[in-house]
């Protein structure tokens, strides 16, 4: 059985959570190429309770010039709300602990949403997390992207 359908419901279950349905675009070939292909982007953990996935982490590394060492980026973290309170959210962070410990990783970071009280209690509480007040997140989306080409240096023609 192939994982991508699991995963893309609970993405879609994510995005419902989080007050936007819409904004969920991945598809079943975006998945595939971009988790499983030749050069995976990201990695995912599911949790199963009797042959149902019912939780899904998924992370990615980045570096951290002053650590000199990767990190662990967790990019989104989703437990279905009948299977919450189980102890599934912490044992998909004991793994993604073990990820972490394995790279050598020198911090782990995510987002959480503002007014997601209860997942900052649980970060906070459970976990030993603290937030980060100092920092604000920033974002480009795809047209931001396309935006940055007028940037860009124009390439230096070599003397002849």
């Amino acid at each position: 059985m192939s994982a991508l359908p699991e995963i893309l419901r609970l993405i879609l279950g994510l995005a419902i959570y989080e007050k936007a349905p819409e904004s969920a675009q991945a598809t079943p070939a975006l998945l595939k190429q971009n988790l499983f292909g030749a050069h995976p982007y990201a990695h995912t953990l599911l949790a199963f309770v009797d042959g149902k996935a019912v939780a899904i982490a998924m992370y990615f590394f980045n570096f951290s010039t002053w650590k000199g060492k990767p990190g662990l980026y967790l990019e989104d973290l989703f437990v279905e709300p009948e299977y919450r309170k189980m102890g599934i959210g912490k044992a998909l962070f004991g793994e993604l602990g073990r990820v972490a410990e394995v790279h050598e990783c020198g911090r782990m970071d995510w987002s959480v949403l503002k007014w997601n009280q209860p997942s900052i209690d649980f970060y906070e509480k459970a976990l030993g997390a603290f937030g980060m007040k100092e920092w604000e997140g920033m974002r480009l989306e795809e047209e931001g992207i396309k935006g940055l080409r007028r940037l860009r240096v124009p390439e230096a023609t070599a003397p002849q």
